[in-house]
């Protein structure tokens, strides 16, 4: 073999050195700013149930009507399949998932509302009521029956209702420290933001409550619920839900979208209020771009046309819910609001009719990018990315199980971690 030619460069070694040392506080803004997504499952949906109507049984409650309203309405996996256009060859899979979920777990995330849904109580009552939801919120977690995501809506940081709000969040915090302290699944959501202040307002609060009681810093997190156009367009013209992802000192664990609340804002008739309205796409995108990165995640909002009624009417909801739900999925909003025990079935039957029409296509890319072994799409690392979450998605919700991803992929729940989120700290996997 002849002699290696050398390789010329033109510039000097300080040169690189002095870029390095140039974009060091970027690097570390970088960090902060956008450490990608947690790692950490995402429910599929928000149940908000008032907190006078909370009881130590609404879980089991609520996937019993949802089972109910199967029998009566869709009493087999044929006409579940046919109400709401599902293919036929998944029509068996889905109708069974669907129905071993009402059964195992009908909620995955649950708030308790003491906002729009309880209204205005005299003191002496939301006080009682929030230290009860406090004691049937710790008794769930105790006795295994608590939906793997809880907590309340609190009212707002409005100055009408914020020492409302700030005594309530006071009380129900207080009274899971007493029963053993806070639980892993514990979510807050404060509603109706309109400026960044207002999150700084309630970081102070978690911070005050942590220092009481002795808690690491940062310990407790919350959602922030976009419900005003305030929130997305600030009188600047800037982009206010990026500036409150930032107030939130890297405690902001999600953005809702309130339907209804921000329609009314921007002057939507009440007949033309829903998810899928120009105005409530619009809102979300801004939502979702703001959050890209930020390991803060974005759930759309809620339908108010229920299930209930003659065979007709509830087939009628449930075509709105599911085909709502999988505009939703296709648009990457992953979670949602329901409001009735009757959207539970087409809550997980859209989501599981999701993940596993997508499974053998993101299975055999996924396997074929770590194999490299090519085919007619040349993904990239962002790509297997992409794949690994919507597999892992797919897991967490019940829709798809591990084994069955790990026959088509080879691929552990390690190997999908990995590749699912690379800038964490945890394992990165890469294609040999």
């Amino acid at each position: 073999m002849g002699q290696q030619e050398q390789v010329a460069t033109s510039l000097a070694g300080t040169v690189g050195t002095e870029i390095g040392a140039s974009l060091t506080a970027v690097d570390a803004e970088l960090a902060r700013r956008y450490p990608g997504d947690p790692g950490t499952r995402q429910p599929v949906h928000t149940v908000y149930v008032p907190a006078d109507a909370f009881e130590a049984d609404t879980l089991r409650s609520w996937g019993d009507r949802a089972l109910e309203a199967l029998d009566e309405h869709a009493p087999d996996a044929a006409a579940f399949a046919e109400i709401l256009s599902v293919p036929q060859e998944l029509a068996e899979a889905v109708h069974d998932r669907v129905r071993a979920k009402l059964e195992r777990e009908p909620v995955e995330d649950l708030r308790i509302d003491f906002e729009d849904g309880y209204g205005p109580r005299p003191d002496a009552e939301e006080d009682e009521a929030a230290a009860r939801a406090a004691r049937l919120v710790a008794g769930a977690y105790a006795d295994g029956t608590a939906a793997p995501y809880t907590g309340i809506r609190m009212k707002c940081m409005e100055a009408a209702v914020r020492d409302r709000g700030i005594r309530t969040t006071d009380i129900f915090l207080t009274g899971l420290m007493r029963a053993g302290g806070l639980p892993d699944g514990l979510v807050l959501t404060l509603p109706k933001v309109t400026y960044p202040e207002q999150v700084t307002a309630f970081v102070r609060l978690l911070e005050a409550f942590e220092d009481t009681h002795g808690l690491p810093a940062g310990r407790i997190g919350f959602e922030i619920q976009i419900e005003t156009s305030q929130s997305i367009l600030a009188a600047d013209g800037t982009a206010a839900v990026a500036r409150m992802i930032d107030a939130a000192q890297g405690r902001a664990t999600g953005l809702h979208y309130g339907t209804f609340d921000y329609s009314a804002c921007v002057g939507v008739s009440p007949a033309y209020q829903a998810s899928d309205h120009p105005a409530a796409d619009h809102a979300k995108a801004v939502m979702q771009v703001a959050a890209a990165g930020t390991g803060v995640r974005v759930c759309d909002g809620s339908t108010n046309v229920l299930p209930v009624g003659p065979a007709r009417q509830v087939h009628d909801a449930w075509r709105l819910h599911y085909g709502l739900t999988r505009r939703a999925l296709a648009r990457a909003y992953y979670q949602g609001w329901d409001m009735h025990p009757g959207h539970l079935p087409t809550r997980y039957a859209a989501v599981y009719t999701f993940y596993r029409e997508g499974l053998d296509q993101a299975a055999s890319r996924l396997a074929a990018y770590v194999a490299k072994a090519g085919g007619d799409v040349m993904d990239e690392p962002a790509t297997a990315k992409a794949l690994s979450g919507y597999l892992l998605r797919g897991i967490d919700c019940g829709a798809l199980d591990t084994d069955e991803v790990a026959r088509l992929t080879g691929l552990t729940r390690a190997d999908l971690d990995g590749f699912a989120s690379p800038r964490r700290g945890g394992l990165t996997v890469t294609a040999p």
